[in-house]
């Protein structure tokens, strides 16, 4: 199936058909493919719960009849990791996707109130998917969090229209074609102020700016930093640890989609002043996140002592679609000029960096990645 931009800025029937495509293969590898009963949960607790073993609640949502501390001594647990890639607007497949998982999750627990960021304990994104993260664990009162998964696709639906109005772009293809359009056009400007808008609007609650400390479980969101040339990833645990890292979330948002040539750069300080960044879009450094977060997990002992290996994470990587542009011969491609390439470079740089985490990590998950690790992505779109 091949679409374009302008197609994606709203819901249709074909996005419709393969989100839940897309969740049919979630459905049946992620939620009813794992046997491992060593869980945090005793299988006692809940036949409907049963049906879903691996996406289980904390105990502190178990029924205060069940023995917590006996049910943590007799099993062991695995820390489930979600994972968005950036994508631009086509981060309503991964929206709808979402949303079709957490009405299974309310389905199946018996739980109307069941959100996403009951069953996972780690979440990473970049780009859109940064922003979806946000969403889906920022909280007003540390108990629940603000937008269910239905929020996220319909976010970008309806607010997308303000900052991706005259782009066709995806992340890293646009710092690529507008390599020589004038600085500071009026276009940028527009779009930049579109976002901005959106995000503060999301993330500002009664006059109160959230910051990373806000959210549910642990967060870890990427941006590229131009003043010290490299990566940097905003993360939960170092807000907790200390204000220099500490940020408000609607910049972090903002700087984890502030793609090169469609919005300006993002000049950013932590909470109390101390950290600095000028951010550009998390998509060019980290476009699939995905061992970001197992890393996190694997050397996080302050929040995950009791994980020993890949063995106890279980993994959801979920993809926004790659562009179906076909394939090159040499023929074609032996004369081409810089200008011919540009589209090319973005798509390898882009596409490539995020099969490339897949094939790693599923290489370091082994015997257990087909259980473990489930990597969603459509490859035509």
């Amino acid at each position: 199936m091949t679409t374009n931009f302008l197609e994606m800025q709203e819901p249709s029937i074909d996005t419709d058909k393969l989100s839940y495509e897309i969740f049919s293969i979630l459905e049946t590898k992620f939620l009813f493919g794992y046997d491992d009963q060593k869980l945090w949960i005793p299988k006692q607790i809940s036949p409907l719960i049963d049906s879903i073993p691996q996406l289980h609640p904390r105990p502190e949502l178990q029924p205060e009849s069940i023995n917590a501390v006996s049910a943590i001594k007799n099993q062991r647990g695995k820390i489930c990791i979600l994972s968005i890639d950036s994508g631009g607007m086509r981060g309503i497949l991964s929206g709808k996707a979402l949303s079709y998982l957490e009405q299974a999750l309310k389905t199946k627990s018996g739980n109307p109130d069941a959100r996403i960021a009951d069953y996972f304990d780690v979440a990473a994104g970049a780009g859109i998917g940064g922003i979806f993260t946000a969403m889906l664990f920022a909280t007003k009162d540390q108990t629940r969090p603000i937008y269910n998964a239905d929020d996220t696709w319909r976010f970008l639906a309806e607010q997308g229209k303000r900052f991706y109005r005259s782009s066709s772009s995806t992340s890293g293809n646009a710092f690529f074609r507008r390599l020589r359009k004038p600085r500071g056009s009026s276009s940028a400007a527009t779009a930049t102020a579109g976002l901005e808008k959106a995000m503060k609007e999301a993330f500002v609650e009664n006059g109160r700016t959230l910051t990373l400390k806000d959210t549910l479980k642990p967060v870890l969101i990427p941006c590229y930093d131009l003043s010290s040339t490299a990566p940097f990833l905003f993360s939960r645990a170092d807000a907790l640890e200390t204000e220099s890292f500490n940020f408000r979330l609607w910049e972090v948002c903002r700087a984890t989609s502030a793609e090169p040539g469609v919005f300006e750069p993002v000049p950013m300080q932590s909470i109390d002043r101390q950290t600095q960044c000028l951010a550009v879009d998390g998509g060019l450094a980290m476009s699939n996140p995905t061992a970001a977060a197992i890393t996190h997990v694997l050397h996080n002992k302050q929040e995950f002592p009791f994980v020993r290996g890949v063995e106890d994470l279980l993994v959801l990587s979920l993809g926004t679609g790659q562009l179906f542009e076909g394939n090159y011969d040499y023929n074609e491609v032996k004369g081409w000029k810089a200008k011919e390439w540009v589209r090319p470079i973005a798509r390898i740089s882009g596409e490539g960096g995020a099969d490339m985490v897949d094939q790693a990590v599923a290489m370091a998950f082994g015997q257990c990645k087909s259980s473990n690790y489930v990597r969603i992505q459509v490859k035509e779109i």
